[in-house]
């Protein structure tokens, strides 16, 4: 496989996680509104475990460009902490932090927003990469 097809293939599980994590963690928060981690008295909001996964998956993805299951479940993990972590970004700055204000107006559209502009962004860097047979 060569260096275009991986770059789209690693583009393409990052975009996938990114969407899919952010459905899934807006709708299980809908159901259940008082899921916190806490750890003692901190409550560890999920862009802090967020950037734990972007650091994780996303530092193997810097050096190493090889293309192998580890890496595309970097890819996945990669995508799935940067949708955490943006997911709450508008949200820890706009508002109070509390479990209610995560569904106020300015954290939903925040997030979708946030997100949603990283959706077209990673999807123009996919498209730029030409097609698979198309090495640069």
């Amino acid at each position: 496989m060569n260096a275009t097809a991986v770059g789209r293939r690693r583009g393409i599980l990052i975009l996938t996680a990114l969407v899919v994590t952010f459905i899934v963690v807006r709708l299980w928060l809908w159901f259940t509104p008082d899921a916190d981690f806490d750890l003692g008295t901190y409550n560890i909001h999920h862009l802090y475990t967020g950037l734990i996964l972007l650091s994780v998956t996303g530092l193997p993805l810097m050096v190493d460009l090889r293309r192998n299951r580890w890496l595309d479940l970097c890819c996945i993990g990669f995508g799935a902490g940067l949708s955490l972590a943006l997911d709450e970004v508008i949200y820890l700055i706009a508002t109070d932090g509390s479990n209610a204000s995560y569904w106020l107006p300015a954290s939903v559209w925040g997030g979708i927003v946030v997100v949603g502009l990283s959706v077209v962004y990673l999807g123009v860097l996919i498209i730029a990469r030409g097609k698979p047979d198309q090495d640069r």
